[in-house]
């Protein structure tokens, strides 16, 4: 499937209109709605207001979307993936980079629980008092609530079986639904012609400062809204291929822009009836229809709503997925329910996103409530990406235009980040909490690894090397009683065969444990998303084996399904000698028993520890707390059918000398 949507065709471009698009697509829902509001009331959306209004939507897409996103940021792939976390990998030789990255991240994943929330309300609530034969809606909210409820419901339930079969029809119904909406649009602007004035910028930048723009500046929060898809297009990139992008945003923009400006023409129109001069609440997408095609409008928006929402929460596995590759966020289970590698699942994920999507919908209750808190955080992502690119392209030797982009871009969104700052008050708070929230986990998972590393590069490491002869004489001693014929540690081997005490300890000075051959793996997430190549260093023996896996952050762990692999592979080549077993039920079986050994580190009581200070104390002991609350590492290298031992040790092996204890007396020695 990946290579399929990936190549650039008809059926990739149609693909991409389904998977890409979801989230910018479905902003003419709301976004007319949000800035009429900030009006005040439908009276005071004057022409100007109108006209400046959707000159700024036209060139935040044309400078946001087309330019940054769609022509730099698409340049910056990894291997043909995109997203923030995929970017900084590209970058993270500057080590100050993560902290960009992990903001950003943060940020995105926050943002993304009010997506859902915001989409399918607004598609819903143009039911009201919308009559199908006898049957009229009624127009209590919490009718409306209910319906959401059961929809985020069943989409959040579904994502555990799969929706390779689903998203196939995904990019026809946001075909239609485009298409729609554009068609919809230039009926509507044949009613003001004069609304096409809005292309010009000039009118983009007036109603900043006009009178008739109460808000000022704040517009810009409103503004943006139809915008904040476009992160979400570039983490999508390797699912669709960057050329079915190319070929395809030209259409849906023109679209968009169609559909912003048939709302305007209409507002123009009526603006001064009194049926709607004094409501502040009012949604242009569905006034502006022909009573014939409301409830058709209703039914494609709600199907293009759930398609945004779908996409968002996938979206959000991706990038949670490519954080664990790299260290940012601890373990979680991840499930590959259809045939590509693309669609996976992450349950912890899903119900989190459930829990605080339902939580959104039932505390704001209605879509311009949600509208208010929306936007706030994917500013913030925009800055940070903003901050990764301008470092790449001066990796790419363009010091100049790398200084021009981050100049321009950089305070283009600071403005949209500090009219959107007006949100906290009216709902922003909830994204921003959110994001503090997944940003001290990020913090407390990447520095808890690195500052723990450290004190153990210090202090807690030994030279493998200087315990070869120890560890071929066990293996070859039958005194001992054989512990396995193949032992395998998961712990990282430094380029100067460094190792922790720990892992020696545990096999010569607990009980020895005698194997044929003492296997030593290091798992290296590499910053190539499907790359899967290993190492091996034999040290002058034939059963001490050093063996670095690289595999790339979108690669499985599963460590059993490459070990025997490389063992076949060293037998063939005559490296390690034969495993061949007295007794199996397989009479051309080559290999023998695995045993594999993992280290559960314990953060013991550090209260005599006087050289860690109390900040390198909470991020470890967050660290080792985080452990235990996710994954196990034995679930995570899929061993969990395998013959595993796990072993509880503390952190820091070895004892500590207490310059506090005075010897006072010894008595009664016997000579």
């Amino acid at each position: 499937m990946k290579k399929t949507t990936s190549s650039f065709s008809k059926l990739g471009m149609l693909i991409t209109l389904g998977i890409v698009y979801g989230d910018i697509g479905t902003s003419p829902l709301y976004v007319m709605n949000a800035i009429i509001n900030d009006a005040g009331k439908m009276k005071e959306a004057v022409p100007e207001y109108i006209i400046g209004s959707i000159s700024l939507i036209f060139w935040t897409l044309m400078l946001i979307t087309t330019i940054k996103y769609i022509c730099i940021a698409m340049k910056a792939d990894n291997h043909s993936e995109g997203g923030i976390f995929a970017l900084f990998a590209l970058v993270r030789s500057k080590k100050w980079l993560i902290i960009p990255a992990l903001i950003g991240g943060s940020a995105l994943l926050a943002d993304g629980t009010l997506t859902p929330a915001v989409t399918v309300t607004s598609a819903m609530e143009g039911l009201k008092g919308q009559s199908l034969g006898n049957f009229t809606m009624s127009n209590d909210q919490s009718v409306i609530l209910i319906m959401v409820t059961v929809i985020l419901l069943t989409i959040f339930v579904i994502q555990k079986f799969g929706t390779d079969r689903i998203g196939k029809s995904f990019g026809p119904i946001m075909l239609i639904w485009f298409s729609f909406i554009g068609i919809m649009g230039l009926i509507n602007i044949t009613s003001d012609w004069t609304v096409l004035r809005a292309l010009s910028p000039i009118y983009a930048i007036k109603i900043l400062t006009s009178p008739v723009n109460h808000v000022g500046i704040f517009i810009l929060g409103s503004v943006f809204l139809a915008t904040t898809g476009a992160e979400a297009l570039y983490s999508d990139m390797g699912q669709v291929g960057k050329y079915n992008i190319y070929a395809t945003w030209p259409f849906v923009y023109t679209m968009l822009m169609l559909n912003y400006l048939g709302q305007g023409a209409w507002v123009m129109s009526h603006y001064l009836d009194k049926q709607y001069m004094n409501l502040n609440t009012i949604n242009p997408f569905y006034e502006m229809l022909p009573g014939q095609t409301k409830i058709f409008a209703i039914l494609i928006a709600t199907m293009a709503a759930i398609i945004a929402s779908q996409a968002l929460i996938t979206g959000s596995y991706t990038l949670v997925e490519e954080a664990i590759g790299l260290k940012i966020l601890p373990r979680l289970r991840v499930k590959f329910p259809g045939d590509s590698k693309s669609q996976l699942y992450i349950g912890s994920v899903n119900w989190l996103l459930c829990l605080v999507t339902l939580g959104i919908v039932w505390s704001f209750r209605t879509s311009e409530h949600m509208e208010a808190a929306y936007g706030l955080a994917i500013t913030l992502t925009m800055l940070m990406t903003t901050i990764l690119l301008h470092q790449f392209i001066i990796m790419k030797k363009h010091p100049i235009a790398a200084t021009i982009f981050v100049s321009f871009f950089f305070t283009l969104e600071t403005l949209f980040f500090i009219s959107s700052l007006v949100k906290f008050v009216h709902g922003g708070y909830i994204t921003v909490i959110i994001t503090t929230i997944i940003l001290m986990i990020m913090v407390v998972w990447y520095f808890g690894n690195k500052r723990r590393d450290m004190y153990l590069d210090e202090s807690q490491s030994v030279s493998l090397l200087n315990y070869i002869p120890q560890l071929e004489k066990l293996s070859n001693d039958e005194r001992v009683p054989l512990y396995a014929t193949n032992l395998v540690f998961l712990n990282r081997i430094g380029s100067d065969y460094s190792i922790k005490r720990s892992i020696i300890y545990s096999i010569l000075d607990q009980e020895p444990k005698r194997a044929k051959v003492y296997w030593f793996i290091t798992v290296n997430q590499t910053d190539k998303p499907y790359e899967c190549n290993y190492n091996v260093d034999m040290m002058d023996t034939r059963n001490v084996v050093n063996v670095q896996l690289n595999l790339g952050f979108k690669k499985s762990q599963h460590v059993n399904i490459y070990i025997r692999q490389i063992v076949n592979g060293l037998m063939t080549d005559h490296v390690i000698d034969s495993q061949t077993p007295d007794y199996s039920m397989m009479p051309d079986r080559r290999v023998g028993s695995f045993k594999f050994v993992i280290l559960n580190e314990q953060f013991q009581d550090l209260g005599a520890q006087e050289h860690m200070n109390s900040w390198d104390r909470y991020l470890i002991g967050g660290r080792i707390l985080l452990q235990n609350l996710t994954l196990s590492p034995a679930m995570w290298y899929g061993l969990e059918f395998s013959d595993v031992t796990e072993e509880k040790v503390p952190l820091f092996l070895g004892s500590h000398i207490d310059h506090y204890l005075v010897k006072k007396q010894v008595r009664n020695i016997k000579k």
